[in-house]
């Protein structure tokens, strides 16, 4: 039914932007607390949608995952993307609080997403599946606690891999600094430049199956089991 496909997109669409936004936001808050007001000057704690809108990651990226197995008869895909990163000063964070607190800032998007993941999970767990019989309210809300759990894993976990300019590479950097490992550090931010390279590369190869689907399945079925 056609009404049941634009729930699905609908709810989809609004459980990604609840991910991504969040994610960045929660970058800039935990870089707030160490004293870094970048993001909070440039308006990017906002929960409006408008100002984290990234045109590639938040636009682009979801239609064409989501769209093209659509087109090729394999159903609709998953989503994924990313928001506009939060502008963040991290030698201020590093200069109030060290590299402990630099890791903290690198991990606060993912500790969201798999935090939210964990609670739309519990709440799953207490809602029947939709039959026939049920509202086209409560039919939207399932698919959104649903697609809730799902995209923050995605997330949570694309996040943790060490691909420059994502969070896992900024982790492992501030943590080599910390323990003086310089090489490691210099290794991700040489290769900064070509983050997006590789996602693209990740995504659209095999390599998404190993790095992706299979931790993801893993975790889904430890929380929906």
């Amino acid at each position: 039914m056609l009404s049941i496909e634009i729930l699905k997109i609908t709810a989809a669409v609004a459980a990604l932007a609840i991910a991504i936004i969040g994610h960045e936001i929660m970058h800039g808050y935990i870089a707030y607390k160490y004293g870094d007001t970048t993001a909070k000057d440039a308006g990017r704690l906002s929960i409006n949608p408008l100002v984290h809108i990234d045109p590639i990651g938040t636009i682009l990226v979801p239609a064409l995952l989501y769209f093209i197995p659509l087109l090729l008869g394999e159903g609709g895909g998953i989503l994924f993307g990313w928001a506009k990163p939060v502008p963040i000063n991290m030698r201020v964070v590093e200069r109030n609080g060290g590299y402990n607190a630099a890791m903290q800032v690198d991990l606060a998007g993912i500790v969201y997403n798999f935090t939210l993941a964990a609670f739309a999970s519990i709440a799953l767990s207490a809602m029947p599946t939709p039959t026939t019989v049920d509202s086209l309210f409560y039919i939207f809300l399932y698919l959104f606690v649903m697609q809730t759990v799902v995209i923050n894993i995605v997330l949570g976990v694309f996040n943790l891999l060490p691909i420059p300019q994502f969070d896992g590479a900024h982790f492992i950097q501030h943590l080599a600094l910390k323990y003086r490992y310089y090489k490691v550090a210099e290794f991700f931010a040489k290769y900064e430049p070509y983050g997006m390279i590789i996602v693209l590369i990740v995504l659209m190869t095999p390599l998404s199956d190993y790095l992706l689907a299979k931790p993801v399945e893993t975790i889904l079925r430890l929380l929906l089991a």
